[in-house]
Order: structure tokens, then sequence, then C-alpha cells
């Protein structure tokens, strides 16, 4: 945009003096023309020497009148040129300032959410590892408090095992009662021993 406006500016500023510059040149023919044509006309008195000027000055009138239009036009376009370039810059710059702001204040949104997410992480972290406690605690739990069915052949080990405890007790016992009614020679005062 800048470099169309710039080209455009170049050659107005180089088209318009041109122009002007032309229009100061017929004006200053129509003037020399219709000064000469008057005088002529009042030494002459002819309509003659009137109507062959009056051709020619109406020629330049009209070449005037062109030059005229186009540098208005060429000015007007060069204004309203300049304006709309204006109006787009302003806009530009408006624009661009918005979006930087939102620039600054999404990099901004966007700092603070990392170090939410930072924080929640942590908290995370935190309750997980409190969460993986309180399960092994439970588990733990469960291990000494969960009744467990024990299968019939656990159970008819452990009774075996109970009973052959039992026999051999019963028979410790009995070998040392035999024992014991064996080597007792004493006897009771005023018990007799029977025979």
């Amino acid at each position: 945009m800048d470099k169309v406006r710039e080209e455009e500016k170049a050659i107005y500023e180089k088209n318009k003096p041109e122009i002007e510059q032309g229009l100061k040149g017929i004006k200053l023919a129509l003037k020399i023309l219709n000064d000469y044509y008057a005088k002529a006309a009042a030494l002459i008195q002819s309509d003659k020497a009137d109507g062959a000027g009056g051709g020619i000055i109406g020629m330049l009138e009209v070449i005037e009148s062109d030059f005229t239009k186009a540098l208005t036009e060429m000015v007007a376009a060069e204004q309203t040129a300049a304006a709309g370039y204006e109006k787009e810059s302003q806009e530009n710059e408006i624009e661009k300032t918005t979006k930087t702001q939102d620039v600054k204040y999404k990099t901004k949104e966007g700092a603070s959410l990392d170090k939410a997410v930072s924080e929640l992480s942590s908290d995370r972290d935190s309750v997980q590892s409190e969460l993986d406690a309180v399960n092994e605690y439970l588990e733990s739990l469960n291990k000494k408090c969960t009744y467990k069915v024990e299968s019939y052949e656990e159970r008819k080990a452990r009774r075996e095992a109970e009973i052959n405890g039992l026999k051999e007790a019963l028979d410790i016992l009995e070998s040392e009662a035999a024992l014991v009614q064996t080597s007792s020679s004493h006897a009771l005062r005023g018990v007799k021993k029977h025979a």
C-alpha cells in the first residue's frame, strides 16, 4: 500500500507542474492573441480578421478548459487517494495496536495458565501419592481383616497334623505315666501294698 501510494504521489508531483505550466502557456497565448486580434480588428475593422482569430482563440479556450478540467481531476484524485491512504493507515495502526495488545494479554494469560497447570500438576502429584499410601494401607487392612475360606485340603492337612500331634502327646504321656508307676517304690504311710 505504501509503495502504490508513493508511486501515485510521484506521478502526481511530476504531472501537476507540467499541466500548470501548459495551462499558464495557454492563458498567456490567449491573452496575447486576444490583445493582437483586438488591436487588428480596431485597425482594420474587418470581420475576416475577427473570424480567423476567433477560431484559433476558440480552440485555445477549449484546450484551456481541458487542461483546467484535467488539473482539477488530478488534484481531486490526489486528495482522494491521500485521504484514503491516511484513513487506511490510521485503521491499520489501530488494528496493529489492538493486535499487539491482544498478543500482550494472550501472552500474559498463557503464562498464568502455565503457572496454574504447574500448580495443579503439583497438587495432582501430591494427591496421587496420598492415594497410593491410602490404597497400600487399605490393602494391608484387607489382608488382615478379610476372612479367607480355607480349602478342604488345607483343613484336612491341618486336622491331620493336629491329630498326629495329639497322638504323639498321648504316647509321651502314657510312656511317662508307666515310668512313674514302675519306678515309684514309695508307699504312703499306712498304706499297704497289695500283692
